[in-house]
């Protein structure tokens, strides 16, 4: 678990990390360079959970590259569930994708990813905090004072 006081928000306590895929942690179908490395540091710390609509195909090697097990899953209500299921207020959630709003909504804190592929619209209205990129969104939970500075109020 990640405990972080935040003035004039409260105490987060977030035990789980959800992530879309492709457009977040990969990009054509490929991991981001050093997103590994910053997956394997979290998994001390929280539950990871990747989930993608596969659109690159190529699922196995993304999951040994990152180290973590995909979960296929087909539209962003599929999204938003499995993070309610998680329970919402201990989750933070990063996306880049129209299928990410829901998730990003709910989670307690949602992180817009803002890569090579793009970011949606309404992902940047769901999102609490907008990074450059994945390594950007990871050292996030790495160095959370960076969190704490951003999210005050």
């Amino acid at each position: 678990m990640i405990r972080i006081d935040i003035p004039y928000r409260g105490v987060l306590e977030l035990e789980h990390a959800v992530f879309d895929i492709n457009g977040t942690l990969a990009i054509d179908g490929a991991p981001v360079p050093d997103v590994t490395e910053r997956l394997q540091q979290l998994a001390a710390q929280l539950s990871l959970h990747a989930l993608t609509a596969g659109t690159h195909g190529n699922m196995q090697e993304i999951e040994r590259a990152l180290g973590l097990p995909l979960r296929m899953i087909g539209c962003g209500d599929e999204k938003q569930r499995y993070v309610e299921q998680l329970g919402p207020a201990r989750v933070i959630a990063f996306g880049n994708g129209m299928n990410d709003v829901g998730m990003l909504r709910v989670a307690a804190v949602g992180v817009a990813i803002s890569g090579r592929e793009g970011l949606a619209v309404p992902v940047l209205q769901a999102a609490d905090i907008v990074v450059h990129g994945p390594v950007e969104g990871l050292e996030l939970l790495l160095y959370p004072r960076r969190l704490i500075a951003t999210l005050r109020g």
